[in-house]
């Protein structure tokens, strides 16, 4: 494993810190669950708490939102309030960031998400996050886009407002600085 994707002892505590006192104040979005479970699947998985880790610094707060019962992985989605800060401003993936002829934004959504070792939010994930609160009141996100869709040169994004969560569309290649992506990960 590439020493880039761990972190040094006295971050992996302070991130355990964080998560630990999101997961005690949101429990609204984990109810059942508790963080001794959580932590110890935590502990034994170094890569995972890596992307956690991006996940934080770029800004997404991550939270538990739920377990898989299938697997018995825990599942975290990005919940901060308005959409990351620290992955705004980049369009879908990269077919469209080489269409662009100038303007070019720094990166794309997909790369950023792969590099994170994180899966971008579908539709029906970002409609139940919406549940557990209001998310994007300002901001809008990028979501996963079906094929069908992504080959037609669009992709999906989504927002709250007016006390309702409406999903659209933009061409892939478009970025805004009030736009971004959240993120999900298994551990």
């Amino acid at each position: 494993m590439s020493s880039k994707k761990k972190l040094s002892p006295k971050q992996t505590e302070e991130l355990l810190q964080t998560l630990e006192a999101r997961f005690e104040k949101n429990m609204n979005r984990h109810r059942g669950l508790t963080w001794a479970k959580v932590q110890a699947k935590l502990k034994t998985n170094t890569e995972k708490k890596w992307s956690l880790g991006e996940m934080e610094k770029t800004g997404g707060e991550p939270d538990v939102v739920g377990l898989d019962k299938k697997t018995g992985e825990y599942i975290f989605y990005d919940c901060s309030a308005e959409s990351p800060a620290g992955r705004r401003s980049i369009c879908y993936d990269r077919e469209a960031l080489e269409s662009r002829k100038e303007h070019k934004p720094k990166n794309s959504v997909m790369e950023m998400a792969a590099a994170m070792g994180i899966e971008l939010l579908t539709e029906e994930q970002y409609l139940d996050l919406q549940k557990l609160g209001e998310f994007d009141a300002k901001t809008s996100s990028w979501l996963k886009t079906p094929s069908d869709i992504r080959k037609l040169g669009g992709a999906l994004c989504a927002e709250f407002r007016y006390g309702r969560v409406f999903v659209s569309h933009n061409g892939a290649q478009s970025y805004y600085a009030a736009r971004a992506f959240r993120g999900l990960l298994k551990v």
